[in-house]
């Protein structure tokens, strides 16, 4: 069984799901002290099967960790039927309000605009972080612009991100639970009095829209309408910084297929969905079993947890063609990067134009990007991703 601590394994784990897929598609992990699915049909039946919810089991000790559990008590992702219908159907509500469509061409020049400084950064000095530069700040300004913050507030999101999104990671150190908490409450306080404002004077952003949607009578209360701004900025931060980080350094070492992606723009659309593939930033999504279920022959009883592994799922070649091969043109590809059924991400198309614009700035600006020494993965499984990614040209 692989070790989540291992840095062998943290650079590579996708040798280490594949000899586990071989042995069978679910296994218990003892490590995490719950069961793995490794096969993509596994995976997609754990994130399907309305037998296996996301039940939100509260940080303890309780009163250590108040805000944190406040953003996650309410938070769409972590909420079952009916109360997930209700506040599904009202986010949607306010995201089909054209936010994507409204954003696209700001994003596009955003990223042609990073990609410059980038560009100059190496002219200056050799080389450049791609993260600093580009990967890092692209996402954050994405959803501050979405949710209407401020521009002078703007550098408070990236510290409050990264410092919540620890409390998922297994065998957390104290003090990074302590500073996910203190984020996680400094959060909740800035989002409150912000849709405050924007209750009293409404603008054309997501939180004005989320403050004013009804289905009825049916409207957020104020911890959810937090609750889903903190998930828009976590999972939409998150998630983008490494599919763009995981993404550019896969097809820098895979040289073929950045040469090809600059020679036809038109792949990118498939290129997008090949980088979520091929190198996961979220790796591992739990549930919980309601009642008794049985994904691929192994059996989960009521109240046990079944995770999805998603980059193993990614690598099943019983799905994917030359599964550890990158395919910029690959179609069809029935990744789960974004997972599957009543879960499945609601920001996913906006997800989908960061990353467009972030490769179509770079190809065309930057069409001899090359690696600049060693790259630095972080030390964690859960949320995988690079610290530091030097690029030249």
């Amino acid at each position: 069984m692989f070790d989540t601590r291992d840095p062998e394994f943290l650079a590579d784990p996708y040798p280490h799901f594949t000899a586990l897929r071989e042995q069978g598609e679910v296994h218990f992990h003892p490590g995490l002290g719950l069961a793995v699915a490794v096969s993509h049909a596994a995976c997609s039946a754990v994130l399907r099967d309305r037998s296996a919810g996301r039940l939100w089991t509260d940080a303890t000790p309780a009163a250590d960790f108040e805000a944190f559990n406040l953003l996650h008590r309410n938070s769409l992702l972590e909420s079952e039927p009916p109360r997930h219908t209700r506040l599904r159907r009202l986010i949607s509500s306010a995201f089909a309000r054209g936010h994507v469509a409204r954003l696209s061409p700001w994003v596009s020049a955003l990223a042609s605009s990073l990609v410059d400084s980038l560009a100059e950064a190496i002219a200056a000095d050799g080389s450049a972080d791609l993260l600093t530069h580009l990967a890092a700040p692209l996402p954050v300004e994405v959803i501050a612009e979405l949710l209407g913050v401020p521009a002078a507030d703007r550098p408070l999101l990236q510290p409050w991100s990264n410092a919540i999104v620890k409390m998922y990671e297994y065998d957390l150190a104290p003090p990074l639970a302590t500073a996910a908490e203190t984020a996680a409450a400094e959060f909740v306080a800035y989002l409150r009095e912000l849709a405050e404002q924007r209750a009293a004077t409404p603008g054309e952003d997501l939180v004005s829209d989320l403050v004013a949607v009804r289905d009825g009578s049916e409207r957020l209360t104020s911890d959810e309408l937090v609750g889903t701004a903190v998930l828009l900025l976590m999972a939409g931060h998150e998630a983008t910084v490494n599919v763009i980080g995981n993404g550019i350094h896969a097809l820098l070492t895979h040289r073929d297929q950045w040469e090809r992606l600059v020679a036809s723009r038109d792949l990118l659309p498939t290129a997008v969905e090949e980088l979520i593939r091929f190198d996961s930033p979220l790796q591992l999504f739990e549930r919980t079993a309601t009642e008794d279920l049985t994904v691929a022959g192994y059996r989960v009883r009521a109240g046990e947890k079944v995770a999805a592994l998603l980059g193993a799922a990614a690598r099943d070649p019983l799905v994917f063609d030359a599964p550890d091969r990158l395919d910029v043109g690959r179609s069809p590809n029935p990744h789960l990067g974004f997972g599957a059924g009543i879960h499945y991400c609601v920001g996913a198309p906006l997800a989908r134009v960061e990353v467009s614009a972030a490769l179509s700035a770079l190809v065309t600006r930057l069409p001899g990007l090359r690696p600049a020494g060693r790259a630095r993965r972080r030390g964690e499984f859960v949320i995988r991703g690079f610290e530091t990614l030097p690029v030249t040209v």
